[in-house]
């Protein structure tokens, strides 16, 4: 998973029309002709391949059935293409939906989880009409690093128990710390033609991934596992001894009991799904754009998922996103437009109607070793080991949402992980911003780069007595005002003008400007005029709409404009009297 860093926030002045218009119909007016057709029927051809036994996988793991994987990927995977707002977006279950999707199953069953679904697809598209699909790019790299290998590890110790062949007596726990024990506990009924299978497949597509990256690894070695199993009859569970096979149609589309007490039992549920539907699907979207250099349309994106995510559902599949290892197989494959992923939903589909009974002999240990491999290429290790060195806060953010994932609940890892996140940030800002006597300026042949930026006064300044300059850097807002504040209390109080140049300050919130004004009240009791100098037009305005007013303070361009009348004033001053 990869940190959000486009900015794709829409232009002043962008239309409605234009920010919601789906990628498909951009394409079509550009120009669609055979070739490009050809083109998205081998890509689309192509993520098919991989997402069969992907969908599948992700099904069992997160409670559902095989089936229902390959639902949510031609349905959901259908209309993110045709209503998305990018153009290789691949839609379907992902992995990281797992451990969540698991979890709602345990609690609420599958009709809950159908209803929780819909509500996120509302949510998603709420999100993505009111334009705060933007927005999700704030969410740190710490926090996204942290839940996304939380995620990986609890995909890993979900797949145990097929991965090694363990009998349990009893359903499987869902939680971390009491599923460890009692797999450990029926450690002794290891199945080692269940480890072979799921060794083989790991070994198959780590293998082709290396040496042979354009061949579909994930089908090979299920394939493969699926004729070991039959030709030599191991004793081991496949798609059909626990499911009994997979339909060769879908289902007749229904709604799920909706009551308003499941309505509201279902709300934190659905925010959850919506809430890493939009990181998901968004993230999806950005590393397309990155390879591809296009540009997303991130809200109409959040739109079209919201819009998958409530159809899924009503033909028995669960929730749908972006993936990013589907899109970045699509792109690969030399897909030119949405068409691919209408066309992988196409031919999934056929599957479905055509070859639906060959799944049943697919080994549940080699579907385990496909997510080990899912959980394994999940997981950014450069990143995550850069943040292991890096500052101590991005740690404290790493480690919380890591551990939170683990042994709490995604969602409050997602929150908590934010939080933390935003109040590291504060201290780093408000830390970064500092008051400082102004020091008259060197010959402009002399002076290094800061000085500069500098404005430039009367080097006679330094010995005045009567004026005092005080340079602030840095932005003044709610976490540095009372450090300011501070600061201002301390200033010489000898002096007939104070000048605060406000040249290097980008910006002032309320709080700040509180801060300004209570300074500005408390010097002149004392009869000394405060300056305001080289604020921008924005700061000035923001000051100003708070109540920091002529005659209270004067604002100047500059310091020298603010050191002139401030003399000009004195000597006045002194003539009167």
């Amino acid at each position: 998973m990869t940190a959000i860093t486009q900015n794709s926030a829409p232009q002043p002045g962008t239309s409605f029309k234009d920010l919601f218009t789906p990628k498909i119909v951009t394409v079509l007016r550009e120009g669609y002709d055979a070739s490009a057709l050809r083109a998205d029927l081998i890509a689309g051809l192509t993520v098919a391949i991989v997402a069969l036994p992907l969908s599948m996988a992700i099904a069992i793991a997160s409670g559902a059935s095989p089936a229902q994987g390959l639902y949510t990927a031609a349905i959901g995977g259908f209309i993110v293409s045709l209503l998305g707002g990018s153009r290789f977006q691949i839609g379907g279950p992902a992995g990281a939906f797992i451990v969540l999707v698991a979890s709602i199953v345990h609690q609420h069953g599958m009709d809950g989880l159908f209803l929780a679904t819909i509500m996120a697809g509302f949510m998603l598209m709420a999100i993505g009409f009111f334009r705060l699909g933007t927005y999700i790019k704030f969410i740190p790299f710490p926090v996204t690093v942290g839940f996304t290998v939380g995620i990986a590890a609890l995909i890993l110790t979900s797949q145990l128990k097929d991965l090694l062949g363990l009998t349990l007596i009893g359903p499987e726990p869902l939680e971390f710390a009491e599923k460890i024990p009692a797999l450990w506990e029926v450690r002794d009924t290891a199945n080692m033609a269940a480890i072979g299978l799921s060794a083989g497949t790991i070994g198959v597509i780590a293998a082709l991934q290396r040496f042979k990256p354009s061949l579909p690894g994930m089908l090979i070695a299920v394939t493969g596992g699926a004729i070991a199993a039959g030709l030599f009859g191991l004793p081991v569970e496949t798609i059909g001894s626990k499911f009994g096979g997979i339909p060769s149609s879908l289902p007749v589309p229904a709604l799920p009991v909706i009551t308003t007490a499941k309505v509201i039992e279902m709300l934190p549920s659905a925010f959850a799904l919506a809430l890493l539907g939009a990181i998901e699907s968004l993230l999806s979207a950005v590393v397309a754009d990155g390879m591809t250099g296009r540009r997303h349309r991130s809200n109409c994106e959040l739109v079209a998922q919201g819009a998958a995510n409530i159809v899924s559902p009503l033909f028995g599949g669960i929730c749908v996103t972006g993936t990013i290892a589907r899109t970045a197989t699509n792109i690969r494959a030399g897909a030119r437009s949405p068409f691919a992923g209408i066309l992988h939903a196409i031919f999934i589909l056929v599957f479905i109607v055509v070859a639906a009974p060959l799944a049943s002999f697919i080994p549940l240990a080699s579907l385990a070793g496909v997510l080990v491999m899912v959980a394994w290429n999940m997981i950014e290790k450069e990143a995550f080991v850069s943040l292991l060195k890096a500052s101590r806060g991005d740690l404290v953010v790493l480690l919380t949402t890591l551990g939170l994932t683990i042994f709490r609940d995604l969602t409050e890892a997602i929150v908590i992980g934010f939080a933390l996140g935003s109040v590291m940030f504060i201290h780093r800002m408000s830390s970064a911003t500092t008051v400082a006597a102004h020091i008259p300026l060197v010959p402009d042949d002399q002076a290094d780069d800061d000085e500069r930026t500098q404005q430039p006064f009367d080097a006679d300044l330094a010995h005045d007595p009567a004026i005092a300059v005080y340079r602030i850097r840095g932005a003044f807002f709610f976490g540095a005002a009372a450090s300011l504040g501070a600061a201002f209390d301390n200033l010489a109080d000898q002096k007939r003008a104070l000048i605060l140049d406000f040249a290097q300050v980008p910006l002032v919130d309320s709080t700040g400007a509180q801060t300004i004004e209570g300074f500005a009240r408390k010097v002149a009791k004392s009869g000394v005029t405060l300056y305001i100098s080289g604020a921008s037009r924005e700061v000035e305005r923001d000051l100003k709409a708070n109540g920091i007013l002529p005659p209270l303070v004067c604002y100047e361009e500059s310091v020298a404009a603010a050191v002139s009348s401030a003399r000009e004033t004195i000597n006045a001053s002194k003539t009167a009297s």
